[in-house]
């Protein structure tokens, strides 16, 4: 009779439905020495409990905190910065007018401002490219492998042929 109570307190327990007084049974009884064998497994954890009651923390706990005003200040002046940041880009781009995209209306002007930059684009993705260059001696090595590997394979099949 005590068994199956205890077997369907460990079910609540399990279930996390078991009041105080039910968790206590089961302390109680795990901490007989005459329990239950398939039970064995239950008693490291509410033997933990029992030895849990007498830990006691012996730290030191500061009362006082650390200053941290100068951080509060630090974190103000960021904001403060970042504030100044916005009005100032945002009151240089009030007085542009709308209409004005940076549209260059001389046609020849506008021909020689695409030529520049596309020369600049273009000497940019040479330095690109000649850093890069080294591949070309990268496949050779790799073109000179693979016949070393058919010469390999040739020779395997002469040799298998004259055993």
């Amino acid at each position: 009779m005590v068994l199956n109570k205890i077997e369907q307190l460990l079910e609540k327990y399990e279930n996390a439905e078991t009041t105080l007084q039910e968790e206590q049974e089961l302390k109680t009884y795990f901490s007989q020495d005459q329990i239950a064998p398939h039970l064995e497994v239950y008693r490291p954890l509410f033997a933990y409990y029992k030895a849990s009651k007498h830990e006691t923390f012996t730290k030191d706990i500061p009362l006082k905190t650390k200053n941290t005003n100068v951080y509060k200040w630090l974190t103000v002046a960021a904001v403060g910065v970042l504030m100044l940041g916005f009005y100032f880009n945002t009151s240089k781009h009030i007085t542009t007018t709308d209409d004005d995209l940076g549209t260059i209306q001389d046609p020849e002007l506008a021909y020689n401002e695409v030529v520049n930059t596309l020369e600049l684009i273009s000497k940019t993705l040479n330095k690109g490219t000649a850093t890069v260059g080294y591949l070309q001696t990268y496949n050779q090595g790799i073109a000179t492998v693979n016949y070393i590997h058919e010469l390999e394979h040739t020779s395997n099949i002469i040799f298998k042929n004259n055993k």
